[in-house]
């Protein structure tokens, strides 16, 4: 994935793009090839050197948004950030401006169980940006949505992205939603094509 690209990693249920992600996110080993992150070779990495690749280059996105429920939508966003070392008052002020340009402005201060499913995924987008990645992992991330509400938080996700100057690799097994992506690699029976 290029910089600044957006790719769509399309493929059906059970093709292995979950794992695929999972690789490239380094939660995984025990793959065939290389995988390059920010110009680093994943496999000459410790551990501690996978964790440190983690936080400083890559942001996730999942079909179920993880958020921590006995945190307000910007707690969730500034919480990556201070594990990173931004400092509190810059990190709460990334928070509110992510979110904000989310649509959520109004929601700043709600918990999970307080937002719509759709508005929950959007904290889990302004949470995977916040950092600033240079690469963003997306697993279905509008997969348990409605086509409307889909359609709106993928906009808003490949948007955002876009002006924040990451690259992102989105797993889906929906063609349409590919189709707005820069790029469609497929994913075959263990092959990308």
């Amino acid at each position: 994935v290029a910089p600044g690209e957006i790719v769509a990693l399309l493929g059906p249920s059970g093709s292995g793009k979950s794992t695929l992600l999972q690789a490239v996110g380094l939660l995984e080993g025990g793959f065939e090839g290389s995988i390059r992150i920010a110009g680093t070779e994943a496999a000459q990495l410790s551990a501690h050197g996978r964790t440190l690749v983690r936080r400083d280059s890559l942001g996730f996105v999942y079909q179920f948004h993880h958020l921590l429920p006995d945190f307000n939508a910007t707690e969730n966003v500034v919480l990556p950030q201070l594990v990173y070392g931004t400092p509190r008052i810059a990190a709460d002020q990334r928070a509110r401006d992510l979110l904000t340009h989310l649509g959520l402005g109004h929601r700043l201060t709600h918990r999970p169980s307080q937002l719509s499913g759709g508005e929950q995924q959007r904290v889990a987008v302004a949470r995977a940006l916040a950092n600033r990645p240079a690469l963003v992992l997306a697993d279905e991330p509008t997969g348990n949505l409605d086509e409307h509400t889909a359609d709106k938080v993928l906009a808003e996700f490949l948007r955002l992205v876009r002006e924040e100057g990451s690259a992102a690799l989105v797993a889906t097994h929906n063609e349409r939603l590919a189709a707005k992506m820069d790029r469609v690699v497929r994913l075959h029976e263990g092959h990308l094509r």
